[in-house]
């Protein structure tokens, strides 16, 4: 067994059955309802041609720079006479995803492979669906060779459950080069740079902030302005802890309030348009300036744009001492462990420095190595040396499941959504809903 102390930043285990349909799961598993998965497979998956064996793989890796990413692992896996089967659902944040997920596991279709982000690894892997991977990363020393947080995540009561990919910076501010360069603007550094920037480019037919009416992206924008406004220890009170008392306190007043005043800097309407449509506008000029993980990088990159060039990247106001995080892993479903040894050979090859390497490269994110990767850009190196200062400096995102359950994430991100689109709901309704929904998660999972 492999014994591990968990960061700060990650909650241990679930939400006391924080996911409803899961609970169901448990209750049909321990009833026996289900039959076993060699039941249900009387043979292994037909092989391609080349002889070997296939692994089917859920994700919500769709995008032109994620599938251009995902095929560096593809390819190798191919290179070991493995067919990768692809089960690709599209949707920001994976929700689509998720819920494919569960509905697949229900019906006894699980995959033999799925992407899987943040602490939902716990909740899977303690109904003892996931297969371990303890002996995998025993011989390639993965908690030696990657950062102490990454290793955290895996583990699931002192077992590795999950093979890591790479850690994206969801606090990135990305800018058209040439609107800064035309009105002489420099990246914010602060809020109130922020606000300068949109006064100079009121009148000019750009919009500053190119946004979504997505849910999950304007709770990304909220979670960055909770770290820009008291930081990493303040953040994990509200989103890892769940302190009602932290919901009520006048910084989070701030919040709500600074969230609302940025639809000024928005598209009007604000329409609900996928994250790559966001990363158009703003390198096509119709909008100056983005805030996204840094994915969106990389599908600038896939499109032909250079950092510097037609586009730029800073960290998001405010944070620029932080790191606000979310990791690409991929589980492995344990059933009959007739694909254990394929499944064991695509965790090894997701940690080799080569797939490492070349995976963030294309994606945008940085490697889970501690170790620096002398192929990072400048917005790459950036993030690599904040994260690399410590737990004390990042923050768990919300949004992608880092922080918490996923009952909790989305209670949240439906109220942040609810609270920017409808006028008639104050900063200070708001403020208490969402303290209500922190004492009543709370109080569930001391149950």
């Amino acid at each position: 067994m492999i014994k591990t102390k968990r960061s700060a930043n990650a909650r241990v285990g679930p939400a006391r059955c924080g996911l409803a349909v899961l609970c169901l799961l448990a209750l049909t598993l321990w009833l026996g309802l289900l039959p076993a998965r060699a039941q249900s497979q009387s043979s292994s998956p037909v092989p391609p041609a080349g002889g070997g064996g296939s692994l089917q793989v859920l994700h919500w890796w769709t995008s032109a720079s994620e599938r251009e990413a995902i095929n560096v692992v593809v390819n190798q896996l191919a290179k070991q006479d493995i067919q990768w089967r692809d089960v690709a659902i599209p949707g920001g944040a994976g929700m689509g995803a998720a819920k494919v997920l569960k509905s697949m596991v229900l019906a006894n279709r699980a995959p033999e492979v799925t992407q899987l982000n943040g602490v939902v690894f716990g909740e899977w892997a303690d109904l003892g669906l996931l297969l371990t991977l303890d002996n995998v990363a025993a011989q390639g020393n993965w908690e030696k060779l990657m950062f102490p947080t990454v290793w955290s995540l895996l583990n699931n009561h002192g077992h590795v459950v999950a093979a890591p990919l790479g850690i994206h910076r969801i606090n990135s501010l990305f800018y058209n080069t040439a609107i800064f360069k035309r009105y002489k603007l420099t990246p914010p550094k602060t809020w109130d740079d922020f606000d300068q920037i949109v006064k100079k480019l009121q009148g000019t037919g750009i919009v500053p902030l190119a946004q979504s009416a997505e849910a999950w992206q304007l709770a990304s924008l909220f979670e960055n302005l909770t770290l820009a406004e008291s930081g990493p220890a303040y953040y994990r009170r509200l989103f890892v802890d769940m302190n009602p008392d932290a919901y009520l306190d006048a910084r989070m007043l701030h919040i709500l309030q600074r969230l609302r005043s940025l639809a000024a800097a928005m598209p009007q309407p604000l329409r609900e348009r996928p994250w790559t449509e966001m990363a158009r506008s703003m390198v096509s000029g119709e909008a100056a300036m983005l805030i996204m993980g840094d994915w969106a990088k990389g599908e600038l990159n896939a499109w032909g744009m250079e950092v510097d060039q037609q586009f730029g990247c800073a960290p998001a106001p405010g944070t620029g001492e932080f790191h606000l995080y979310s990791t690409d892993t991929l589980a492995m479903f344990a059933g009959n462990h007739a694909h254990q040894s394929m499944q064991e050979t695509l965790a090894r090859l997701t940690m080799s420095p080569a797939v490492q390497s070349e995976y963030n490269r294309i994606k945008g994110s940085i490697s889970v190595l501690r170790a620096a990767d002398p192929h990072m850009d400048r917005c790459a190196r950036d993030s690599w040396r904040t994260f690399s200062k410590g737990p004390a400096w990042q923050a768990p995102s919300l949004v992608h499941r880092m922080a918490t359950d996923d009952t909790t994430k989305d209670a949240i991100v439906a109220e942040v959504q609810r609270f920017f689109l409808d006028r008639n709901i104050s900063e200070e309704q708001t403020q208490k809903r969402l303290a209500a929904i922190a004492r009543t998660l709370a109080r569930n999972r001391n149950d």
